[in-house]
């Protein structure tokens, strides 16, 4: 094999890589909201979880971007070992589309796929249009990739050392299986190493008795992704791609073990070599989930058995919805984003309830919690702009763009939430310290005007959750009544002051703090206003 041809290998394989991340994006970005929810819809329900899985991996066009989504759902908390092993046994079907649309003979008019696809994205103006165009020039790369490497690989045919080697994989096909395994988990993806196999096949270099046992391989190759992406996971991560490996090893070994009859079975579904790859990959898989899937509950216990123990309790300075793996699927990130948020929301809202009780109850426990409750929020703010930093990255569609930039005002309002929370306990702790005297009537105005500010939290941080532009509404209404009502306990206590009814030190705490909840309720304003500015 000369460098000419290594080159040109190597250029088709990136060409075919890359048309299928392409695609994979377009398809991403076409779907939009409603591949953001597929996931929502999740059960224990077996059959569904593997039809999610595999509706997944058509939309983004790879398995192991699927698994190791799934394992970054499991590390999170978000699904279990069971719903896990539906959306991977899945992935393996959705993965094999790739294959077959390979066997359609497009490679020829590959070009004018190409040409079509550029001009939907340098001409039209259209969103919609772009993100189609996207997927159709994806499509047209990924054939002239392929078409480069069938080009790349047609001396092989004619060489010595080639044809002794395919003549020692039809004599020993368990290397076969290492050369598949070997190929995808240095390559990265089963569809790029099985589209090298339907090339060869294509220039009738690999008969399908060498092809099926490489093919198997590559099903077991596809799992070193899952893997490294569990490292430094939780255990019920390392679990599940353990299912995903499991998995495909039984499978594997099922159809080497019946390999003469399924190389004798494949050719009379028809087609050329190309198509016999495809539809071997696809009735691989298929068939494996179909022997598989009424036993998941065995496979469970069995990756339990290789991971033992008890996975520990999770604390409040983690992540609950976010995780790294899910930047493979940047739609359905964005979603668990605003779960993130929201938790933090709800996190700061209850530290305000617990500050605002630590001063009228003067409790130091409370004061105590409410400080160290703040870092938690501070870390979660820290941690979520990192995670969407890292996500304006990738490939988001326009409107996933915008929700995401004013995302990050969002976090950093809630975050002020904390910090007056964190106000309003140093507050208290002065109150107690300096033993302050409150009147009943302060005491019940700051009641009132604290109970309307709670609400335009919680109702900003549901209407976030659920994009309820009734109730941020609501939330603005709810703000323009705290400001009202500030400025008249304002002057009600000033009046107090002058009259002797309460002391300076007391009036300037009573000040200090009903300043520290209009400022609250201008975030929860803010927070309602970003959620009103998407009605449209």
């Amino acid at each position: 094999m000369n460098a000419k041809m290594v080159f040109e290998l190597l250029g088709g394989l990136g060409l075919f890589v890359y048309g299928m991340h392409l695609m994979g994006g377009g398809l991403q970005k076409a779907a939009g909201e409603k591949l953001k929810r597929i996931l929502e819809v999740l059960t224990t329900n077996r059959v569904l979880a593997i039809t999610v899985g595999t509706v997944v991996t058509a939309i983004i066009q790879s398995s192991s971007a699927t698994t190791v989504m799934t394992v970054g759902f499991v590390n999170a908390g978000l699904m279990n070992l069971y719903q896990a092993a539906g959306v991977i046994m899945g992935a393996n079907i959705g993965t094999t589309m790739t294959a077959q649309l390979i066997a359609f003979k497009l490679t020829d008019i590959a070009p004018l796929i190409l040409a079509i696809g550029a001009a939907m994205l340098m001409f039209s103006s259209k969103k919609k249009t772009k993100d189609i165009g996207e997927i159709v020039f994806g499509f047209g790369v990924l054939f002239v990739g392929m078409k480069m490497m069938e080009h790349s690989m047609k001396p092989l045919a004619q060489m010595d050392g080639f044809r002794n080697l395919i003549i020692t994989l039809g004599t020993h096909p368990i290397l076969g299986v290492l050369v598949g395994l070997g190929m995808t988990a240095v390559v990265q993806s089963s569809s790029a190493t099985i589209g090298i196999l339907q090339a060869l096949a294509g220039i009738n270099a690999l008969p399908l008795n060498v092809a099926l046992p490489i093919l198997f391989g590559d099903n077991i190759g596809t799992c070193v992704t899952a893997m490294l992406a569990s490292i430094g996971a939780n255990k019920n991560a390392r679990r599940a791609s353990l299912i995903h490996l499991s998995f495909n090893v039984i499978g594997t070994v099922i159809f080497m073990s019946i390999l003469p009859i399924v190389v004798k079975l494949i050719p009379i579904l028809g087609g050329d070599i190309k198509r016999q790859i495809a539809n071997a990959h696809t009735i691989f898989n298929l068939t494996n989930v179909i022997i598989q899937a009424p036993f998941i509950p065995l496979l469970v216990k069995w990756v339990k058995w290789l991971v033992p123990g008890e996975e520990k309790e999770a604390t409040t300075m983690t992540l609950e919805h976010l995780d790294s793996r899910l930047l493979e699927t940047p739609s359905i990130a964005v979603g668990q984003v605003i779960k993130e948020i929201s938790r933090m929301g709800q996190i700061a809202s209850e530290n305000l309830t617990r500050s605002m009780e630590a001063f009228f109850n003067e409790d130091t426990k409370l004061i105590n919690k409410v400080f160290e409750v703040e870092q938690v929020v501070n870390f979660l703010e820290r941690e979520i702009t990192s995670f969407m930093v890292a996500l304006s990255n990738t490939s988001l569609s326009e409107h996933d763009s915008e929700i995401i930039t004013s995302l990050f005002h969002v976090v950093n309002d809630i975050e002020r939430i904390g910090d007056h929370a964190d106000n309003i306990a140093e507050l208290a702790q002065y109150r107690i310290d300096n033993k302050l005297v409150f009147s009943d009537d302060a005491i019940k105005e700051l009641h009132e005007i604290y109970n309307v500010a709670k609400y335009a939290v919680d109702s900003s941080i549901d209407a976030l959750k659920n994009f309820d532009f009734g109730l941020a509404q609501k939330v603005l209404e709810a703000e323009g009544k705290i400001d009202m009502m500030e400025k008249q306990l304002r002057n009600e206590h000033i009046d107090r002051l002058n009259k002797g009814v309460c002391s300076t030190s007391s009036g300037t705490i009573f000040l200090d703090l009903i300043s520290n909840i209009e400022r609250i309720g201008d975030h929860s304003n803010n927070i309602a206003q970003m959620v009103l500015d998407f009605k449209e």
